[in-house]
């Protein structure tokens, strides 16, 4: 049991890395769209929510990481703290579906693209 809790929390970990990049290069192009951009302010301020968000879940991913499932006094401790993660991913997961409902502003870069597209 405490293999499999193990690496479902390094699985888990190694996916908020990996949306944690994502969400710092779709803050990155935002910005260097500037307040021009149609959703600036809306899009900043969740992008910023579910950055917060991630780095608390990768906070207790790790002291879940960490602490001996065998042990147990631990274990219901861990065990609210794993629900409480599970609960922080799934509000960011959701939170970065409304992210990426507000899109992309074109930025004219691949005019060719667009051209194909329309």
């Amino acid at each position: 049991m405490n293999l499999y809790a193990t690496k479902k929390t390094a699985a888990e970990g190694m996916l908020d890395i990996a949306l944690f990049l994502a969400n710092i290069t779709h803050m990155k192009t935002v910005i260097e769209q500037g307040a021009g951009y149609r959703y600036y302010a809306a899009v900043l301020t969740l992008i910023s929510f579910s950055l917060a968000l991630q780095i608390v879940a990768g906070v207790l991913i790790i002291i879940i990481g960490r602490r001996d499932l065998n042990n147990s006094t631990l274990q219901r401790r861990l065990d609210y703290l794993n629900n409480v993660t599970t609960i922080i991913v799934f509000i960011t997961t959701v939170l970065n579906c409304f992210i990426s409902t507000f899109g992309m502003q074109r930025t004219g870069y691949f005019p060719w693209l667009m051209m194909r597209i329309h």
